[in-house]
């Protein structure tokens, strides 16, 4: 098994592609070994000292490290913690994720965002190594949170404003502003 890595806008976010279908849809991020516990992938990558935030792509799995490691040591245990985990043919989860809700929009305008977001944005985001989610839309505002490496990368705030607000507001008049919200 080859895994590639490669890196991220962010520079303590490093993405690992096992050349696998990870999650045939739908991201998840793990932000402590107590949330990781749903995976014994999560769970193996939160036991490398210096590991701060696990996030599982369809395809790709990003970590994210502390400043005080440098990937140069952490990035073979990583690989082969992931390595391991797919000889070994663990699932991903021990139990069924979550099912996301894809009730119908009551809202036209949240309904045309969402579609943005799902079409033309995420899939930007995902190649970075990260997601983007729709939280709420009020007042012309959006508001998203940023998972993976576009949580906490410097460049974060540029790509928000410069970026998706841009296309949104380009094709959604409706939207003023994009904000990011921390879960």
């Amino acid at each position: 098994m080859f895994i590639q890595t490669e890196e991220t806008p962010n520079p303590a976010t490093l993405k690992f592609l096992p050349g696998r279908l990870l999650m045939e849809e739908g991201t998840r991020e793990f932000k402590s070994k107590e949330e990781a516990s749903q995976s014994p992938l999560a769970l193996k990558l939160f036991e490398k000292e210096g590991i701060t935030k696990v996030f599982f792509g369809s395809d790709f799995i990003a970590v994210s490290k502390t400043d005080v490691f440098e990937w140069v040591v952490l990035k073979p245990s990583i690989l082969g913690a992931i390595m391991e985990h797919f000889v070994s043919k663990q699932p991903l989860f021990y139990t069924q994720a979550p099912e996301t809700s894809k009730a119908p929009e009551d809202n036209p305008i949240v309904a045309e965002i969402k579609e943005i977001l799902d079409t033309r944005i995420r899939p930007a985001v995902a190649m970075d190594g990260g997601d983007i989610v729709f939280d709420h839309f009020e007042d012309g505002v959006l508001y998203v949170q940023l998972q993976g490496a576009c949580s906490g990368c410097p460049s974060s705030s540029q790509t928000l404003k410069s970026g998706i607000e841009n296309m949104l507001r380009h094709y959604v008049p409706e939207v003023l502003e994009v904000r990011a919200v921390d879960l």
